[in-house]
């Protein structure tokens, strides 16, 4: 008898519990997996995870080979490649299993280029694990069965789901909500200008200092070069640099100026960060898509830092069409970093900053692409 395979299966909470009130008898997945949705069978284990909270919730046993079915079971897609499964072993959101729980178990740990590139499997399913990483998986599934161990989780990542859709140029958000920037009068915006000006001015600044103390030159828009914080000019920041260097054409060069902050080393730009604290975060990323579509080629790590409540917003506005369809990806070589996650890093590493390399970002940013969760 061949060895079965195991298969990486995507939900968020919503469409996880609709799964569990449909009887647990039927999986889907997008029409654009279905070439891959061919390789499973009969009797291969489909492992759930639950994208937001990032933990296995249950292992599910295939039935059938691959149908396609329009039929709706989930409110927001269809998933037409389906199969019949087997729900063999469920877990609770609270008694599920972290993923990074398992870190020192599974080969997708190992050999990383950067600490979240483990990430990138998890971004559409059917995903096939190696042998070894899928028995271990389903072995710490059933323990958790037998004896559950509870671990809180955010309830607002098991319910986040944004609106995806499918494209020519893969699964693109389209967000239909209306800045409220946009539908407030100008005096409600002035109240709460000064408030968002200074938190802009914040990371913008600790943003500069930290790249200065990692040894690294530092640039921030030529607009806001008279800007200070807490009585702080940036201007007095060392290893602010006055010019950039011009080996880009006019266009770019003045596109590359505007960005909020940059890191150089030497004539090399090492990081370039967009801060957008308002709820229209749309220059920030016009900045970053136009720099992707003048040097397709360019090298830099992109960064939005915005705050942890605006982690959605950032998501959906950079998988816009717009945006998805660059080559390359403006989603797949930007990432996401919350205020408070720089903030506690910063604060973590303390004196030995100075030791620091630039990459160790990586371990706070999130990727920004979109997942196929079903």
């Amino acid at each position: 008898m061949e060895e079965r395979n195991y298969w990486l299966d995507l939900f968020t909470g919503k469409t996880w519990e609709k799964f569990l009130q449909s009887g647990a008898s039927v999986s889907g997945f997008r029409k654009s997996r279905q070439k891959l949705a061919k390789k499973i069978q009969l009797g291969d284990y489909l492992i759930c995870y639950i994208t937001g909270i990032q933990r296995f919730i249950g292992v599910l046993e295939v039935r059938s080979y691959v149908y396609i079915d329009d039929t709706p079971i989930w409110e927001d897609e269809t998933f037409p490649c389906r199969f019949d499964v087997k729900l063999l072993h469920q877990l609770t959101p609270l008694t599920a299993i972290p993923v990074k729980s398992l870190r020192s178990q599974l080969t997708i740990f190992q050999n990383l280029k950067s600490p979240r590139a483990w990430t990138g499997f998890f971004r559409g399913s059917p995903a096939q694990f190696k042998q070894a990483d899928g028995k271990i998986i389903v072995d710490v599934i059933k323990q958790a069965v037998e004896k559950p161990i509870e671990t809180e989780f955010d309830e607002k990542l098991y319910w986040r789901k944004p609106r995806t859709y499918e494209s020519s140029v893969g699964v693109v958000t389209v967000p239909d909500d209306i800045d409220t920037e946009e539908e407030q009068p100008k005096e409600a915006i002035s109240k709460k200008e000064q408030p968002e000006k200074s938190s802009h001015q914040e990371i913008q600044w600790l943003l500069l200092n930290l790249g200065s103390e990692l040894g690294l030159d530092v640039w921030v828009a030529r607009n806001d070069r008279n800007q200070e914080f807490h009585g702080t000019s940036f201007q007095n920041i060392p290893r602010l640099r006055k010019e950039l260097p011009r080996q880009f054409d006019e266009a770019t060069n003045r596109t590359i100026e505007l960005i909020d902050v940059l890191w150089l080393q030497g004539d090399a730009i090492v990081a370039a960060f967009e801060v957008e604290h308002t709820s229209a975060i749309y220059s920030g990323l016009l900045r970053m898509s136009d720099l992707v579509s003048m040097q397709p080629n360019l090298k830099i790590n992109l960064y939005i830092v915005a705050p942890d409540e605006r982690r959605e917003k950032v998501f959906n506005e950079l998988n816009r069409p717009t945006f998805a369809r660059l080559r390359p990806p403006l989603p797949k070589i930007c990432q996401f970093i919350p205020y408070s996650e720089l903030k506690a890093k910063i604060e973590g590493i303390g004196e030995m900053l100075k030791y620091m390399k630039p990459e160790f970002l990586e371990e706070i940013a999130e990727s920004c692409e979109t997942d196929e969760a079903s």
